[in-house]
Protein backbone atom coordinates (compact mmCIF):
# COMPACT_ATOMS: atom_id res chain seq x y z
CA UNK A 1 0.00 0.00 0.00
CA UNK A 2 1.25 3.45 -0.61
CA UNK A 3 1.84 6.18 2.09
CA UNK A 4 1.94 10.03 2.17
CA UNK A 5 5.17 11.91 3.76
CA UNK A 6 4.64 15.85 4.02
CA UNK A 7 8.12 16.77 2.67
CA UNK A 8 9.51 20.18 3.85
CA UNK A 9 12.81 20.68 3.07
CA UNK A 10 15.38 23.27 1.26
CA UNK A 11 18.50 22.86 -1.41
CA UNK A 12 21.55 24.58 -1.70
CA UNK A 13 24.80 25.14 -4.21
CA UNK A 14 27.64 23.74 -2.52
CA UNK A 15 31.41 24.15 -3.57
CA UNK A 16 33.84 22.47 -1.66
CA UNK A 17 34.01 23.22 1.57
CA UNK A 18 31.53 21.55 2.87
CA UNK A 19 28.59 21.91 5.35
CA UNK A 20 29.21 24.69 8.05
CA UNK A 21 28.77 23.57 11.45
CA UNK A 22 25.08 24.68 12.12
CA UNK A 23 25.60 23.92 16.01
CA UNK A 24 23.65 26.31 18.20
CA UNK A 25 21.30 27.81 15.31
CA UNK A 26 17.47 27.39 15.74
CA UNK A 27 17.90 25.26 19.42
CA UNK A 28 20.44 22.60 17.21
CA UNK A 29 22.09 21.53 20.72
CA UNK A 30 24.29 18.96 18.25
CA UNK A 31 24.92 18.15 14.97
CA UNK A 32 25.64 13.92 14.88
CA UNK A 33 27.19 12.43 11.96
CA UNK A 34 25.09 9.30 10.18
CA UNK A 35 27.36 8.50 7.64
CA UNK A 36 27.94 8.11 4.12
CA UNK A 37 24.54 6.80 1.84
CA UNK A 38 24.96 5.93 -1.24
CA UNK A 39 21.37 6.20 -3.48
CA UNK A 40 20.50 4.76 -6.85
CA UNK A 41 17.64 6.75 -8.17
CA UNK A 42 15.78 6.32 -12.01
CA UNK A 43 13.29 9.00 -12.91
CA UNK A 44 10.34 7.91 -15.05
CA UNK A 45 8.28 10.53 -17.34
CA UNK A 46 6.91 10.33 -20.96
CA UNK A 47 8.86 11.29 -23.48
CA UNK A 48 7.50 13.83 -23.86
CA UNK A 49 8.05 14.93 -20.15
CA UNK A 50 4.78 15.38 -18.88
CA UNK A 51 4.89 15.16 -15.35
CA UNK A 52 7.96 17.42 -15.25
CA UNK A 53 6.27 20.10 -17.31
CA UNK A 54 3.61 19.78 -13.83
CA UNK A 55 6.37 19.91 -11.41
CA UNK A 56 5.66 16.04 -10.30
CA UNK A 57 8.71 13.66 -10.05
CA UNK A 58 8.56 9.61 -10.34
CA UNK A 59 11.19 8.14 -9.37
CA UNK A 60 12.52 4.59 -8.55
CA UNK A 61 15.36 4.50 -5.51
CA UNK A 62 17.64 1.62 -4.18
CA UNK A 63 19.52 2.70 -1.23
CA UNK A 64 19.06 4.45 2.30
CA UNK A 65 16.04 3.76 4.70
CA UNK A 66 12.97 4.77 2.06
CA UNK A 67 14.05 2.24 -0.87
CA UNK A 68 10.87 1.94 -2.99
CA UNK A 69 8.77 4.07 -5.40
CA UNK A 70 8.46 7.61 -4.83
CA UNK A 71 5.77 10.18 -6.31
CA UNK A 72 6.18 13.79 -5.40
CA UNK A 73 3.46 16.58 -5.78
CA UNK A 74 4.31 20.15 -4.98
CA UNK A 75 1.72 22.08 -2.76
CA UNK A 76 3.85 25.26 -1.73
CA UNK A 77 7.73 26.02 -2.53
CA UNK A 78 9.64 24.04 -0.90
CA UNK A 79 7.10 21.56 0.44
CA UNK A 80 6.07 18.24 -1.32
CA UNK A 81 3.66 15.28 -0.39
CA UNK A 82 5.77 12.18 -1.41
CA UNK A 83 3.31 8.80 -2.09
CA UNK A 84 5.42 5.49 -1.09
CA UNK A 85 5.18 2.14 -2.44
CA UNK A 86 7.21 -0.39 -2.05
CA UNK A 87 9.75 -1.51 -4.64
CA UNK A 88 9.25 -3.82 -7.55
CA UNK A 89 10.51 -3.54 -11.11
CA UNK A 90 7.41 -1.88 -12.68
CA UNK A 91 5.45 1.58 -11.68
CA UNK A 92 2.87 -0.01 -8.56
CA UNK A 93 -0.56 0.82 -10.14
CA UNK A 94 -1.64 2.94 -7.19
CA UNK A 95 1.43 5.29 -8.46
CA UNK A 96 0.23 5.08 -11.97
CA UNK A 97 -3.11 5.72 -11.13
CA UNK A 98 -2.15 9.50 -9.67
CA UNK A 99 -0.45 10.84 -13.12
CA UNK A 100 -3.22 8.62 -15.28
CA UNK A 101 -5.23 12.01 -15.93
CA UNK A 102 -1.51 13.61 -17.38
CA UNK A 103 0.04 9.88 -18.65
CA UNK A 104 -3.25 7.86 -19.84
CA UNK A 105 -2.11 5.64 -22.64
CA UNK A 106 1.37 7.51 -22.78
CA UNK A 107 4.08 5.36 -21.31
CA UNK A 108 6.10 6.06 -18.35
CA UNK A 109 10.07 5.42 -19.53
CA UNK A 110 13.18 5.72 -17.64
CA UNK A 111 14.55 9.39 -18.47
CA UNK A 112 17.59 10.45 -15.65
CA UNK A 113 19.31 7.91 -13.56
CA UNK A 114 20.77 9.54 -9.98
CA UNK A 115 23.36 8.32 -8.36
CA UNK A 116 24.21 10.14 -5.16
CA UNK A 117 26.63 9.92 -2.29
CA UNK A 118 24.89 11.19 0.66
CA UNK A 119 26.68 12.86 3.79
CA UNK A 120 23.75 13.09 6.28
CA UNK A 121 23.79 14.87 9.62
CA UNK A 122 20.98 14.85 12.48
CA UNK A 123 20.63 18.14 14.27
CA UNK A 124 19.51 17.92 17.20
CA UNK A 125 17.52 19.99 20.16
CA UNK A 126 19.31 19.06 23.75
CA UNK A 127 16.99 16.47 24.64
CA UNK A 128 18.01 14.53 21.97
CA UNK A 129 14.59 15.33 19.49
CA UNK A 130 15.72 15.48 15.58
CA UNK A 131 15.06 19.32 14.28
CA UNK A 132 15.82 18.76 10.83
CA UNK A 133 18.44 16.57 9.07
CA UNK A 134 21.48 18.46 7.01
CA UNK A 135 23.17 16.28 3.68
CA UNK A 136 25.65 17.05 2.03
CA UNK A 137 25.22 15.02 -1.67
CA UNK A 138 27.63 14.25 -4.16
CA UNK A 139 25.73 13.45 -7.70
CA UNK A 140 25.86 12.09 -10.99
CA UNK A 141 23.24 12.29 -13.22
CA UNK A 142 23.12 10.37 -16.24
CA UNK A 143 20.09 10.54 -19.47
CA UNK A 144 19.05 7.84 -20.35
CA UNK A 145 17.44 9.08 -23.67
CA UNK A 146 18.91 10.27 -26.84
CA UNK A 147 22.59 11.13 -26.65
CA UNK A 148 23.58 9.92 -23.17
CA UNK A 149 24.90 12.69 -21.72
CA UNK A 150 26.02 12.74 -17.57
CA UNK A 151 26.77 15.74 -15.10
CA UNK A 152 28.35 16.00 -11.82
CA UNK A 153 27.62 18.67 -8.78
CA UNK A 154 27.62 18.74 -4.93
CA UNK A 155 23.98 19.88 -3.53
CA UNK A 156 23.69 20.80 0.48
CA UNK A 157 19.79 19.54 1.79
CA UNK A 158 18.00 20.59 4.68
CA UNK A 159 14.89 18.68 5.12
CA UNK A 160 12.63 19.47 8.67
CA UNK A 161 12.01 16.57 10.57
CA UNK A 162 8.43 15.12 10.93
CA UNK A 163 6.17 17.89 13.05
CA UNK A 164 8.86 19.93 13.18
CA UNK A 165 8.73 24.01 12.73
CA UNK A 166 9.80 25.29 9.93
CA UNK A 167 11.12 28.29 11.63
CA UNK A 168 14.44 26.01 12.20
CA UNK A 169 14.69 25.88 8.30
CA UNK A 170 14.70 29.91 8.13
CA UNK A 171 17.41 30.25 11.21
CA UNK A 172 19.71 27.40 9.48
CA UNK A 173 19.39 29.31 6.24
CA UNK A 174 20.53 32.46 7.81
CA UNK A 175 23.98 30.73 8.95
CA UNK A 176 24.25 28.59 5.55
CA UNK A 177 23.78 32.39 3.74
CA UNK A 178 26.54 34.01 5.91
CA UNK A 179 28.71 31.36 5.40
CA UNK A 180 28.64 32.05 1.46
CA UNK A 181 25.89 29.14 0.61
CA UNK A 182 23.27 30.13 -1.74
CA UNK A 183 19.93 28.58 -2.38
CA UNK A 184 19.75 26.10 -5.25
CA UNK A 185 18.88 27.41 -8.82
CA UNK A 186 16.85 24.62 -9.57
CA UNK A 187 13.92 23.47 -7.84
CA UNK A 188 14.92 19.72 -7.81
CA UNK A 189 18.12 17.08 -8.39
CA UNK A 190 16.47 16.10 -11.58
CA UNK A 191 15.50 19.52 -12.66
CA UNK A 192 19.38 20.45 -12.30
CA UNK A 193 19.86 17.32 -13.90
CA UNK A 194 17.51 17.65 -16.87
CA UNK A 195 18.89 21.17 -17.76
CA UNK A 196 22.84 19.73 -17.42
CA UNK A 197 22.27 16.54 -19.09
CA UNK A 198 20.09 18.66 -22.22
CA UNK A 199 24.23 19.96 -23.92
CA UNK A 200 22.31 23.58 -22.70
CA UNK A 201 20.35 25.54 -20.11
CA UNK A 202 16.52 25.75 -20.41
CA UNK A 203 15.26 28.68 -20.60
CA UNK A 204 12.68 30.14 -18.06
CA UNK A 205 9.27 29.03 -18.57
CA UNK A 206 6.84 31.32 -21.09
CA UNK A 207 3.17 31.38 -20.81
CA UNK A 208 0.57 31.46 -23.42
CA UNK A 209 0.51 35.22 -25.33
CA UNK A 210 -1.54 38.10 -23.31
CA UNK A 211 -5.37 37.22 -24.78
CA UNK A 212 -5.90 39.43 -27.35
CA UNK A 213 -8.95 38.40 -29.20
CA UNK A 214 -12.23 36.98 -27.52
CA UNK A 215 -11.40 33.63 -29.24
CA UNK A 216 -7.94 34.22 -27.18
CA UNK A 217 -10.25 34.84 -23.93
CA UNK A 218 -12.43 31.91 -24.63
CA UNK A 219 -9.97 29.56 -25.04
CA UNK A 220 -7.79 30.96 -22.17
CA UNK A 221 -10.59 30.69 -19.60
CA UNK A 222 -11.07 26.88 -20.84
CA UNK A 223 -7.54 26.14 -20.78
CA UNK A 224 -7.59 26.83 -17.62
CA UNK A 225 -10.55 24.46 -16.31
CA UNK A 226 -8.83 21.43 -18.68
CA UNK A 227 -5.63 22.35 -16.25
CA UNK A 228 -7.91 22.00 -13.60
CA UNK A 229 -9.48 18.86 -14.04
CA UNK A 230 -6.32 17.10 -14.46
CA UNK A 231 -4.43 18.52 -11.87
CA UNK A 232 -7.48 17.86 -9.39
CA UNK A 233 -7.24 14.08 -10.44
CA UNK A 234 -5.04 12.80 -7.98
CA UNK A 235 -6.40 15.26 -5.35
CA UNK A 236 -10.15 13.34 -5.68
CA UNK A 237 -8.01 10.04 -5.93
CA UNK A 238 -6.45 10.51 -2.77
CA UNK A 239 -9.75 12.13 -0.59
CA UNK A 240 -8.32 15.13 -0.22
CA UNK A 241 -10.36 18.19 1.34
CA UNK A 242 -12.82 19.52 -1.31
CA UNK A 243 -10.98 18.08 -4.30
CA UNK A 244 -14.45 16.52 -5.79
CA UNK A 245 -16.09 20.01 -5.15
CA UNK A 246 -13.17 21.49 -6.88
CA UNK A 247 -13.43 19.60 -10.00
CA UNK A 248 -17.11 19.91 -10.68
CA UNK A 249 -16.68 23.17 -10.41
CA UNK A 250 -13.72 23.05 -12.91
CA UNK A 251 -16.35 20.38 -15.39
CA UNK A 252 -19.76 22.79 -14.80
CA UNK A 253 -17.45 25.66 -16.06
CA UNK A 254 -16.00 24.18 -18.96
CA UNK A 255 -19.17 23.36 -19.88
CA UNK A 256 -20.42 26.60 -19.76
CA UNK A 257 -17.77 28.31 -21.35
CA UNK A 258 -18.90 25.97 -24.53
CA UNK A 259 -22.64 26.71 -24.43
CA UNK A 260 -22.44 30.71 -23.39
CA UNK A 261 -19.73 31.58 -25.79
CA UNK A 262 -21.58 29.88 -29.02
CA UNK A 263 -20.49 32.59 -31.10
CA UNK A 264 -16.34 32.06 -30.58
CA UNK A 265 -16.43 28.61 -30.69
CA UNK A 266 -18.74 26.04 -33.21
CA UNK A 267 -21.11 24.07 -30.85
CA UNK A 268 -22.14 21.93 -33.99
CA UNK A 269 -18.06 20.17 -32.46
CA UNK A 270 -18.09 21.48 -28.92
CA UNK A 271 -21.61 20.11 -27.80
CA UNK A 272 -20.67 16.44 -27.84
CA UNK A 273 -17.74 17.15 -25.53
CA UNK A 274 -20.25 19.32 -23.90
CA UNK A 275 -22.46 16.21 -22.90
CA UNK A 276 -19.17 14.38 -21.58
CA UNK A 277 -18.54 17.21 -19.38
CA UNK A 278 -22.03 17.12 -18.07
CA UNK A 279 -21.86 13.33 -17.84
CA UNK A 280 -18.68 13.99 -15.56
CA UNK A 281 -20.18 16.62 -13.28
CA UNK A 282 -23.40 14.21 -12.59
CA UNK A 283 -20.71 11.59 -11.49
CA UNK A 284 -19.01 13.92 -9.13
CA UNK A 285 -22.15 16.02 -8.23
CA UNK A 286 -23.66 12.44 -6.78
CA UNK A 287 -20.79 11.84 -3.89
CA UNK A 288 -20.48 15.81 -3.66
CA UNK A 289 -24.42 16.19 -2.91
CA UNK A 290 -24.60 13.12 -0.52
CA UNK A 291 -21.84 14.88 1.38
CA UNK A 292 -23.09 18.20 1.73
CA UNK A 293 -26.52 16.69 2.73
CA UNK A 294 -25.25 14.66 5.46
CA UNK A 295 -23.17 17.45 6.76
CA UNK A 296 -26.43 19.77 7.11
CA UNK A 297 -28.98 17.13 9.03
CA UNK A 298 -25.92 15.98 11.42
CA UNK A 299 -25.10 19.58 12.00
CA UNK A 300 -29.02 20.35 12.52
CA UNK A 301 -29.49 16.82 14.53
CA UNK A 302 -26.58 18.33 16.49
CA UNK A 303 -28.07 22.04 17.31
CA UNK A 304 -31.20 20.66 18.95
CA UNK A 305 -31.95 20.67 22.72
CA UNK A 306 -31.58 17.08 24.09
CA UNK A 307 -35.37 17.71 24.72
CA UNK A 308 -36.16 17.36 20.97
CA UNK A 309 -34.27 14.35 20.74
CA UNK A 310 -36.30 10.67 21.03
CA UNK A 311 -34.94 7.46 19.76
CA UNK A 312 -31.90 6.73 17.58
CA UNK A 313 -32.20 9.41 15.41
CA UNK A 314 -28.22 10.34 15.28
CA UNK A 315 -27.70 6.23 14.99
CA UNK A 316 -30.02 6.08 12.21
CA UNK A 317 -28.48 9.17 10.35
CA UNK A 318 -25.12 7.87 10.77
CA UNK A 319 -26.09 4.42 9.08
CA UNK A 320 -27.64 5.99 6.47
CA UNK A 321 -24.66 8.68 5.66
CA UNK A 322 -22.48 5.71 5.60
CA UNK A 323 -24.31 3.27 3.42
CA UNK A 324 -24.35 6.32 0.91
CA UNK A 325 -20.75 6.52 1.47
CA UNK A 326 -20.17 3.30 1.23
CA UNK A 327 -18.49 2.79 -2.03
CA UNK A 328 -19.13 6.07 -3.77
CA UNK A 329 -15.09 7.07 -3.77
CA UNK A 330 -14.35 3.43 -5.71
CA UNK A 331 -16.71 4.37 -7.60
CA UNK A 332 -15.72 7.92 -8.79
CA UNK A 333 -12.06 6.34 -8.80
CA UNK A 334 -13.29 3.86 -11.00
CA UNK A 335 -15.00 6.74 -13.06
CA UNK A 336 -11.85 8.83 -13.46
CA UNK A 337 -9.99 5.26 -14.60
CA UNK A 338 -12.67 4.99 -17.48
CA UNK A 339 -12.17 4.65 -21.13
CA UNK A 340 -15.04 7.69 -21.56
CA UNK A 341 -13.09 9.87 -18.78
CA UNK A 342 -9.63 9.45 -20.15
CA UNK A 343 -11.42 10.32 -23.60
CA UNK A 344 -13.35 13.16 -22.64
CA UNK A 345 -9.81 14.97 -21.31
CA UNK A 346 -8.17 13.86 -25.16
CA UNK A 347 -11.26 16.02 -26.78
CA UNK A 348 -10.62 18.68 -24.69
CA UNK A 349 -7.36 18.66 -25.69
CA UNK A 350 -8.12 18.09 -29.37
CA UNK A 351 -10.51 20.98 -28.77
CA UNK A 352 -7.89 23.38 -27.55
CA UNK A 353 -5.58 22.41 -29.82
CA UNK A 354 -7.43 22.76 -32.94
CA UNK A 355 -10.61 25.26 -31.94
CA UNK A 356 -13.51 25.17 -34.08
CA UNK A 357 -13.36 29.31 -34.44
CA UNK A 358 -16.19 31.03 -35.33
CA UNK A 359 -16.34 34.59 -36.98
CA UNK A 360 -16.65 36.13 -33.55
CA UNK A 361 -13.76 34.89 -32.60
CA UNK A 362 -11.29 37.10 -34.06
CA UNK A 363 -13.23 40.03 -33.46
CA UNK A 364 -12.14 42.58 -29.79
CA UNK A 365 -13.66 40.72 -26.59
CA UNK A 366 -15.10 43.65 -25.26
CA UNK A 367 -18.44 43.44 -27.20
CA UNK A 368 -18.62 39.81 -27.98
CA UNK A 369 -18.60 38.86 -24.54
CA UNK A 370 -20.51 41.08 -23.29
CA UNK A 371 -23.21 39.95 -25.71
CA UNK A 372 -22.86 36.44 -24.65
CA UNK A 373 -23.06 37.46 -20.83
CA UNK A 374 -25.98 39.68 -21.34
CA UNK A 375 -27.81 36.62 -23.31
CA UNK A 376 -26.87 34.80 -19.78
CA UNK A 377 -28.35 36.95 -17.62
CA UNK A 378 -31.68 37.27 -19.88
CA UNK A 379 -32.21 33.61 -19.61
CA UNK A 380 -31.59 33.53 -15.86
CA UNK A 381 -34.40 36.76 -15.51
CA UNK A 382 -36.95 35.26 -17.01
CA UNK A 383 -36.79 31.91 -15.11
CA UNK A 384 -36.33 33.79 -11.82
CA UNK A 385 -39.27 36.17 -12.03
CA UNK A 386 -41.37 32.99 -13.37
CA UNK A 387 -40.30 31.23 -10.80
CA UNK A 388 -41.07 34.01 -7.63
CA UNK A 389 -44.63 34.37 -9.30
CA UNK A 390 -45.30 30.55 -8.30
CA UNK A 391 -46.87 29.59 -4.81
CA UNK A 392 -44.80 27.62 -2.49
CA UNK A 393 -44.57 24.21 -3.02
CA UNK A 394 -42.89 21.58 -5.97
CA UNK A 395 -43.21 23.54 -8.75
CA UNK A 396 -41.94 26.73 -6.65
CA UNK A 397 -38.94 25.05 -5.66
CA UNK A 398 -38.30 23.27 -9.59
CA UNK A 399 -38.26 26.50 -10.79
CA UNK A 400 -36.00 28.10 -8.37
CA UNK A 401 -33.28 25.17 -8.55
CA UNK A 402 -33.47 25.84 -12.49
CA UNK A 403 -33.08 29.21 -11.83
CA UNK A 404 -29.81 28.21 -9.98
CA UNK A 405 -28.56 26.19 -12.51
CA UNK A 406 -29.03 29.35 -15.04
CA UNK A 407 -27.36 31.86 -12.45
CA UNK A 408 -23.81 29.73 -11.68
CA UNK A 409 -23.78 29.59 -15.72
CA UNK A 410 -23.97 33.41 -15.80
CA UNK A 411 -21.64 33.53 -13.16
CA UNK A 412 -19.12 31.27 -15.12
CA UNK A 413 -19.95 33.37 -17.97
CA UNK A 414 -19.24 36.65 -16.16
CA UNK A 415 -15.72 34.95 -14.66
CA UNK A 416 -14.47 33.94 -18.10
CA UNK A 417 -15.08 37.40 -19.50
CA UNK A 418 -13.76 39.79 -16.77
CA UNK A 419 -9.88 39.82 -17.59
CA UNK A 420 -11.57 41.68 -20.83
CA UNK A 421 -14.44 43.37 -19.53
CA UNK A 422 -13.54 44.20 -16.15
CA UNK A 423 -14.96 45.84 -13.30
CA UNK A 424 -18.27 45.20 -14.51
CA UNK A 425 -17.77 41.47 -14.72
CA UNK A 426 -16.42 41.10 -11.41
CA UNK A 427 -19.07 42.75 -9.93
CA UNK A 428 -21.83 40.78 -11.72
CA UNK A 429 -19.52 37.76 -10.43
CA UNK A 430 -20.22 38.64 -7.30
CA UNK A 431 -23.84 39.51 -7.22
CA UNK A 432 -24.67 35.78 -8.91
CA UNK A 433 -22.27 34.30 -6.14
CA UNK A 434 -24.36 35.96 -3.64
CA UNK A 435 -27.38 34.44 -5.66
CA UNK A 436 -26.16 31.40 -6.33
CA UNK A 437 -25.44 30.74 -2.81
CA UNK A 438 -29.03 31.68 -1.67
CA UNK A 439 -30.44 29.54 -3.97
CA UNK A 440 -28.04 26.39 -3.23
CA UNK A 441 -29.49 26.37 0.50
CA UNK A 442 -32.82 26.44 -0.67
CA UNK A 443 -32.00 23.67 -2.94
CA UNK A 444 -30.24 21.74 0.03
CA UNK A 445 -33.49 22.07 2.06
CA UNK A 446 -35.63 20.61 -0.59
CA UNK A 447 -32.89 17.35 -0.71
CA UNK A 448 -32.81 17.40 3.46
CA UNK A 449 -36.97 17.45 4.13
CA UNK A 450 -37.29 14.91 1.31
CA UNK A 451 -34.19 12.97 3.22
CA UNK A 452 -35.81 13.46 6.71
CA UNK A 453 -39.19 11.88 5.45
CA UNK A 454 -37.10 8.83 3.90
CA UNK A 455 -35.42 8.14 7.27
CA UNK A 456 -38.52 8.90 8.88
CA UNK A 457 -40.53 5.97 7.02
CA UNK A 458 -37.52 3.84 8.02
CA UNK A 459 -38.12 4.57 12.32
CA UNK A 460 -41.66 4.27 12.17
CA UNK A 461 -41.57 1.09 10.60
CA UNK A 462 -38.94 -0.05 12.78
CA UNK A 463 -40.92 0.74 15.84
CA UNK A 464 -39.17 4.20 16.57
CA UNK A 465 -40.44 7.43 17.19
CA UNK A 466 -40.35 10.24 14.21
CA UNK A 467 -40.66 13.23 16.47
CA UNK A 468 -37.70 14.20 15.58
CA UNK A 469 -37.67 13.90 12.32
CA UNK A 470 -40.57 16.01 12.52
CA UNK A 471 -38.93 19.11 14.55
CA UNK A 472 -36.33 18.93 11.97
CA UNK A 473 -38.38 18.69 8.93
CA UNK A 474 -40.13 21.65 10.47
CA UNK A 475 -36.80 23.30 10.48
CA UNK A 476 -35.88 22.98 7.37
CA UNK A 477 -39.26 24.65 6.23
CA UNK A 478 -39.22 27.24 8.25
CA UNK A 479 -35.44 27.94 6.65
CA UNK A 480 -37.13 27.43 3.28
CA UNK A 481 -39.92 30.35 3.77
CA UNK A 482 -37.51 32.63 5.24
CA UNK A 483 -34.67 31.90 2.12
CA UNK A 484 -37.95 32.71 -0.23
CA UNK A 485 -39.12 36.07 1.35
CA UNK A 486 -35.36 37.51 0.88
CA UNK A 487 -35.37 36.02 -2.51
CA UNK A 488 -37.13 38.92 -4.05
CA UNK A 489 -34.59 41.59 -2.45
CA UNK A 490 -31.20 39.76 -3.29
CA UNK A 491 -32.91 39.14 -7.07
CA UNK A 492 -33.38 43.39 -7.01
CA UNK A 493 -29.68 43.61 -6.07
CA UNK A 494 -28.40 41.42 -8.66
CA UNK A 495 -30.75 43.18 -10.45
CA UNK A 496 -28.63 46.26 -10.07
CA UNK A 497 -25.66 44.74 -9.91
CA UNK A 498 -26.11 43.75 -14.00
CA UNK A 499 -26.98 47.59 -14.55
CA UNK A 500 -23.94 48.78 -12.79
Amino acid sequence: MAETKREIERKYESDDSGLPDLTGIGGVAAVLDRGLVDLDATYYDTADERLTAASLTLRRRTGGSDAGWHLKFPVAPGVRDEIRAPLSDTVPEEIAALVRSRVRNTPLIPLVRLRSTRDVRHLVDAQGTLLAEASLDTVTAERLTGKRRTAQWTEIEVELADGGDPAVLDQLEKRLRKAGVRPAASPSKLARALELTAGRRRGGKTGPPRPATAGDHVLAHLRAQRDALVGLDPAVRRGLPDAVHRMRVATRRARSTLRTFGTVLDRTATDPVGAELKWLAGELGGYRDQEVLADRLTSALDALPPALVTGPVAERLTAWAAGRRRGAHGHLTGVLDSRRHLALLDSLDALLADPPLRGAAGKKPGKVLAKAVRKSERKLAAVMEQALELPPGDDRDAALHEARKKAKRTRYAAEAAAPALGTSARALTRAMKSLTTLLGDHQDGVMARRTLLELAAVAHAAGESTFTHGVLYGREEARAAALEAELPGRWKETGNAAAG
